[in-house]
């Protein structure tokens, strides 16, 4: 039996060219490969795809040889029977293969190429819809009008005729720019998503950047990093490629790269602001000595690596009004104006630690948290107060009173201190407690007893209060005022590190002596601020790999770009880029600060 292979092409003027050939053989492989007996090149077709077996009865036997199937009158299959006598269609790719008996006795196999459009029109015509619609075009052009109508002559209309407003910071004033939010790129930051649906109260000029002065009319209390020129002149160069950015940018009315919104971008999102990464300081920090010579501060270029020393804020001298900075690598020696041995305090087998145990409010040797509290942003802590951390132990019971009650001396004013002096009864002093003496050195008759016995006249008694030796120089230093004795003024900063942010709330597991060498200090003069090298053992650069004690650390954990003295900032200072703390009153205190006192 013979199969005759006939193929039906189209020339390019759409004349039909037929080719027929004569296989003498009982079976036909049909695929891609070109020695196939049917070679089709088309990538919807197998290497090897289809092959056909006359069968003995007449019928042809298709089988497929690979893991696709084939299309038969309309149907997909892998294996089927066609009888040559009523014929079949064979769907391989975009090819297809008529099957039949011609006259002769032969098996007829006709190949033609089906046109990839060819029925769609057909189908479509089916559809009632597609009947009725305009044409694409039509459509085209009436859908480009309704957005061009929708998405920018009415939000533009509506921002010709608004009445503008002053920035609202709250949010509160509603945007007066209709469908404005149909041009927004993406969802506001966290900070700004009040303001989600008034585009106008940033977007002041149409089609213009975001100025500076639009960003500070909200944020007004927001604080230079330094000076614009000393920025621009610390700032490392552009590379060719981003100066030309920039020259383009500045072009069309953006701000340069000192601008708030080369930094603060927007549309990104419902997030937080990011801290700025490490390499944003280091970039100008790291050689900063070079592009201004006349710069006091340090390189600083990563925490574990490269970063100057800490400089504290301490009183370098008796009285003064204003703390100052220590000298970098210098040993500073603060002059608070008291006396006050830390390691007697924190003797736990000193006479401090057995009259603290003696004691219900301690009942165990004494503790920083003692005398030491908080304040509630737990960065600082409060001022010392003699009455509530002292006054347990260093008594200023001063007798009894007509009522069968203590009378004690006031603490603080020297003139209070006068008055309670001169109303001391003419005998010895009862007595305060029955059945308790001070152990050991403290005990009658050292140094902190004081007896007031029968003053001559009053001021007797209150010159031996603050002379040497007295109940007021057991705590603090004594000086002369105006020819009369008086006391040093303690001087200590509302904060030691002035330009850096630190909080004990997160080093709260720690022990206080883990950090301050207080429980070794001898003197009250001792700056008990820990050195760069201690926090070095737990705080490393942001590239450091963390562990349970390594924590990688960013310029950011720590310095603040916007407020000089860091990220920590009361009210009472703001963002005064010159804030010194205030001298106190010039009054007759025993903790007030006396300008032209005199040791």
């Amino acid at each position: 039996m013979a199969f005759l292979i006939r193929t039906i092409d189209f020339t390019a003027a759409g004349r039909e060219i037929i080719r027929d050939r004569v296989v003498e053989q009982a079976s036909l492989t049909i695929g891609r490969a070109a020695e196939n007996d049917i070679h089709l090149p088309d990538l919807a077709v197998e290497q090897r795809h289809v092959r056909i077996d006359l069968q003995a009865d007449g019928t042809l036997a298709v089988r497929a040889l690979g893991t696709l199937g084939f299309g038969l009158d309309g149907r997909t299959v892998s294996e089927a029977s066609i009888d040559p006598r009523t014929g079949g269609e064979i769907a391989l790719g975009a090819a297809r293969l008529a099957v039949a008996r011609e006259g002769d006795g032969n098996i007829a196999i006709t190949i033609r190429q089906v046109a990839a459009e060819e029925g769609k029109g057909d189908a479509l015509r089916g559809f009632a819809l597609a009947s009725v619609l305009p044409s694409k075009r039509v459509m085209s052009w009436a859908f480009a009008g309704a957005i061009l109508l929708a998405l920018l002559i009415v939000p533009v209309a509506s921002y010709l005729l608004r009445t503008p407003v002053k920035n609202d910071p709250t949010g509160e004033t509603p945007g007066q720019v209709v469908m404005d939010a149909a041009w927004s790129t993406g969802d506001l930051s966290l900070r700004h998503h009040s303001l989600e649906n008034n585009c106008e109260s940033c977007h002041v000029g149409a089609f213009e950047s975001v100025q500076d002065e639009t960003c500070l009319s909200c944020h007004e209390d927001t604080g230079d990093h330094a000076r614009s020129n000393r920025l621009a002149a610390g700032m490392p160069p552009l590379s060719a490629g981003d100066a030309l950015q920039w020259k383009i940018a500045e072009s069309l009315g953006k701000e340069g790269p000192l601008g708030c919104v080369s930094c603060h971008t927007e549309h990104e999102g419902e997030v937080r602001q990011k801290p700025a990464s490490e390499a944003f300081c280091s970039d100008c920090h790291s050689n900063l000595d070079n592009r201004l010579t006349d710069t006091k501060l340090a390189d600083a270029h990563d925490f574990g690596k490269d970063h100057p020393q800490f400089r504290p804020a301490y009183y370098a001298s008796f009285g003064e009004a204003q703390p100052v900075r220590a000298a970098p690598g210098s040993k500073p020696v603060e002059k608070s104006g008291l006396k006050f041995p830390h390691d007697v305090h924190m003797n736990a087998r000193g006479g401090a630690a057995r009259m603290a145990v003696s004691l219900p409010q301690y009942g165990q040797p004494l503790e920083c948290k003692d005398c030491h509290t908080l304040t509630p942003d737990k960065m600082s802590f409060k001022p010392v107060e003699m009455e509530d951390a002292c006054e347990s132990c260093h008594s200023l019971v001063s007798g009894r009173t007509a009522a069968g009650g203590f009378s004690k001396l006031r603490h603080g004013d020297v003139k209070d201190l006068a008055e309670d002096l001169a109303r001391i009864g003419s005998g010895p002093r009862a007595t305060p407690a029955s059945g308790r003496t001070r152990p050991g050195q403290f005990a009658r008759g050292g140094v902190y007893t004081a007896d007031f016995g029968r003053p001559v006249r009053a001021y007797i008694g209150l010159s031996n209060a603050l002379a040497p030796g007295g109940i007021c120089t057991e705590c603090h230093l004594p000086t002369t005022r105006n020819g009369q004795r008086d006391l040093m003024p303690v001087n200590l900063p509302d904060r030691f590190l002035t330009t850096g942010y630190f909080t004990h709330e997160a080093h709260k597991k720690e022990e206080c002596t883990d950090c301050h060498a207080a429980d070794t200090s001898k003197a009250a003069s001792d700056l008990l601020i820990p050195d760069l090298k201690s926090c070095r053992d737990c705080h490393l650069g942001a590239t450091a790999v963390k562990t349970k004690k390594i924590v990688p650390s960013s310029c950011a954990m720590c310095h603040s770009y916007h407020l000089p003295s860091g990220q920590w900032s009361p009210e009472a200072e703001g963002n005064d880029p010159h804030y010194r703390p205030a001298p106190a009153p010039d009054k007759t205190k025993v903790a007030a600060i006396f300008g032209k006192a005199t040791p």
